[in-house]
């Protein structure tokens, strides 16, 4: 089925009207005794959500009916020609055993198993005492019941009774001029009762299996929308973060700086560099105030401090140490000629690797840290001894500033069009991350297409 028929399928069991979809679906909602059909399938489906007792009733009374004219006439010939003995019977019996077998048809949905063997039970009796009555259409009825929405297992039993009833009575019980044509028109609309009974149950698990994945597209697209709202948040966040807060620390240092030596020499423009820091500071307060809308879940706020550098790597190192992760730590090359985004974007790579270390290594590992820099180019390299790959997975370093684990790494180094290689040693034992930045460019503005 297309998916448009299952949309519509999906409405129909809702009670909602028809709305006609492309290709074949449209030409039948357009056909107007179809969409009639339809409407009224609606309107009657609405009216017994509302009302269930009524259709119980109005099948009763259409079984009632049906077996009136067999009752009043009290006929002497039974269904398939022969003579029957139900004329030796009162008139009152009869009555009772058409009650009986009507009656327990109002409980049919409710309780389908109990009201058929009821009936099959009080048809066994009459047809013991060669009484046929149109009546007996009630077991038919119980038995679609059955079908439609009781326990499959009973069915099984049930249509095994039915069958063996029928051909007992036929045979044995009631007398009838043709027994086997008797018993293939019974049998063949016990079979069709029992199919149509099925074939509404299959229908009804179908839309609701409908029904319930359109639920779960509907939520996993809300989910979907929420991922990437949140993942585009966390990206503007980091960045505004990294770049436009490390540019203000830098300048209110600057400031502060430029207003301590004015004041020392007596300079008029003492106040207004302080106004200058105080404006910066008032900027990374707001700064950090739209990062924590930002972010969903962001820590307490705290003293704003300068972005960290290579020259912090020291202190960040020394605190690993001392949580246990012995970390060897090798530089080559001037970096402290490198800019102040770059010296950041190392740091940060440093410190995610190692958090991941210290979460995942195990005990007895070692880290080695090594940061070269020639050519313009920055090659830093972090290498462990723990746990084998295959027990790793990427996390979030629970630092002062939030980690983003090792998609972080490769968003940091394509801001500066670096290679990232991230995965278990060659010597089978251990982690590696390896990483080259481009320290000769500036960072892509955020619309390039390595984000």
């Amino acid at each position: 089925m297309s998916p448009e028929r299952a949309a519509a399928a999906a409405d129909a069991s809702r009670g909602t009207a028809q709305v006609p979809s492309p290709g074949l679906d449209a030409a039948w909602a357009s056909h107007p005794v179809l969409d009639s059909m339809l409407r009224g399938q609606n309107h009657r489906r609405q009216l017994d959500r509302r009302h269930p007792w009524l259709f119980d009733t109005a099948v009763v009374l259409i079984v009632a009916l049906i077996s009136l004219p067999d009752l009043l006439t009290r006929r002497t010939h039974g269904p398939f020609g022969e003579a029957s003995t139900r004329a030796d019977y009162p008139t009152a019996a009869l009555i009772a055993f058409a009650v009986a077998l009507i009656v327990p048809l109002w409980w049919r949905r409710r309780a389908p198993a109990v009201t058929f063997f009821v009936i099959l039970s009080v048809s066994l009796i009459q047809w013991s005492l060669g009484v046929w009555q149109q009546a007996g259409i009630a077991a038919l009825v119980a038995l679609y019941t059955l079908a439609s929405r009781g326990s499959l297992r009973l069915l099984g039993w049930a249509a095994a009774l039915t069958f063996a009833g029928l051909t007992l009575a036929t045979c044995f019980l009631v007398p009838v001029e043709n027994p086997l044509l008797g018993l293939f028109f019974l049998l063949g609309t016990t079979t069709a009762a029992m199919a149509t009974g099925l074939t509404l149950r299959i229908r009804r698990m179908y839309l609701a299996a409908l029904e319930d994945r359109a639920a779960r597209l509907e939520i996993e697209r809300d989910q979907r929308v929420q991922l990437t709202a949140a993942a585009e948040r966390a990206r503007v966040a980091r960045e505004m973060h990294d770049i436009v807060g490390h540019n203000l620390s830098v300048m209110v240092s600057v400031a502060d700086g430029a207003a301590t030596l004015a004041t020392n020499r007596g300079e008029q423009s003492a106040d207004a560099l302080r106004i200058l820091a105080d404006t910066g500071r008032q900027a990374m307060s707001e700064l950090r105030r739209v990062l924590g809308v930002l972010r969903e879940n962001h820590p307490p706020e705290r003293p704003l401090n300068p972005q960290p550098g290579i020259p912090d790597l020291d202190q960040l190192l020394t605190r690993v140490r001392a949580a246990g992760l012995p970390v060897t730590y090798r530089t080559v090359g001037n970096l402290d000629t490198l800019s102040s985004g770059v010296q950041l974007t190392i740091y940060r790579i440093v410190q995610e690797s190692l958090t991941n270390t210290l979460k995942h290594g195990g005990p007895g590992s070692a880290a080695e840290v090594s940061v070269t820099s020639e050519t313009g180019r920055v090659h830093i390299r972090i290498a462990d001894t723990g746990t084998p790959p295959t027990a790793r997975t990427t996390t979030e370093p629970q630092t002062a500033t939030p980690g983003h684990g090792l998609v972080g790494i490769r968003q940091r180094a394509a801001m500066y069009g670096g290679e990232v290689t991230i995965g278990p040693r060659d010597t089978g034992n251990g982690w590696l991350v390896d990483v080259s930045l481009d320290a000769s460019t500036d960072p892509p503005p955020s619309g390039d297409p390595k984000r």
